[in-house]
């Protein structure tokens, strides 16, 4: 019911009655002596004591069902579900191929990927794990770097030949760029390169600035609009096709890691642990 919103949605997902529910939860409140969720009239929300308690149940129907398999003899054939978060760029390019070796693995796990560039609330959404970008050290979760993906910038020959090579990184002033607007921060991503050893990052000023879905460079890229900055794995086969081609390749150096990210409190199950392993075998 928490995951749904209302004492009604949740009755119907468990097939009862939002009464027959609601009267469950303030028996369960009443001998617990805690308030577990915040009541108004359009929505019901965990409290903090709810949140806490939820996680803690959650842990233990795990560690149930797993001691369920144990002894019933099914303890290799695993089990369960998997619930996971990744950004577009990962879920696009580099998921699919781990998603199908674990599929071949583990057929019996049901897996629900969320494909997103927001970053989501592990606990309050019910996430397993997630996949994001950059470095988490003080997030509170644990983070496992999944690899360090190298960026360059690129154009289509159409959009050259109308509007010149950059020779120089001053030279992009003067060009269409295609920034990412970060989701978390509302601000323009900026480039990143690295000149003569120096690291350098460079506000791109914005033609176009492309927002939630970062992939949208690429295509307006393209598409001849302008030049976009974006990781190799992405771009690879436009290069390769003659599509695009790489600017400035002398300011290529730099690179941003991917992780994946779960809880640190939270009992993993061993889908879960599958799951982590395979994507940081990848």
């Amino acid at each position: 019911m928490a995951e749904h919103g209302s004492f009604t949605a949740g009755a119907v997902a468990l097939s009862t009655t939002a009464s027959v529910l609601s009267r469950a939860v303030m028996r369960l409140e009443n001998r617990l002596g805690a308030q577990l969720l915040r009541r108004t009239t359009r929505r019901v929300t965990l409290t903090d004591t709810g949140r806490q308690y939820m996680e803690q149940a959650r842990a233990a129907f795990t560690l149930l069902g797993d001691a369920e398999r144990e002894a019933g003899g099914q303890g290799d054939a695993l089990r369960g579900r998997v619930r996971m978060s990744v950004p577009t760029t990962y879920g696009h390019f580099r998921l699919p191929a781990v998603l199908a070796r674990f599929a071949s693995d583990y057929p019996q796990v049901k897996v629900e990927l969320n494909i997103t560039n927001r970053s989501v609330d592990l606990t309050a959404e019910g996430f397993d794990l997630a996949v994001r970008l950059g470095e988490f050290k003080d997030s509170g979760l644990v983070a496992r770097k999944l690899a360090d993906e190298a960026l360059c910038l690129v154009a289509a020959p159409t959009y050259l030949a109308h509007a010149g090579t950059p020779r120089a990184l001053a030279d992009l002033a003067g060009h269409a760029c295609l920034p990412f607007i970060l989701p978390r921060t509302g601000r323009i991503a900026p480039w990143v390169f690295r000149d003569g050893g120096a690291d350098v990052e460079w506000s791109a000023p914005a033609t176009i600035a492309v927002s939630d879905d970062v992939l949208g460079v690429v295509s307006l890229a393209v598409a001849g609009i302008g030049i976009a900055q974006s990781y190799d794995f992405i771009v690879r086969e436009h290069l390769a096709s003659g599509r695009l081609v790489e600017v400035l390749p002398q300011l290529r150096g730099r690179s941003r890691p991917f992780s994946v990210l779960y809880a640190p409190h939270r009992r993993q199950s061993a889908a879960t642990r599958a799951m982590i392993a395979l994507l940081t075998a990848a």
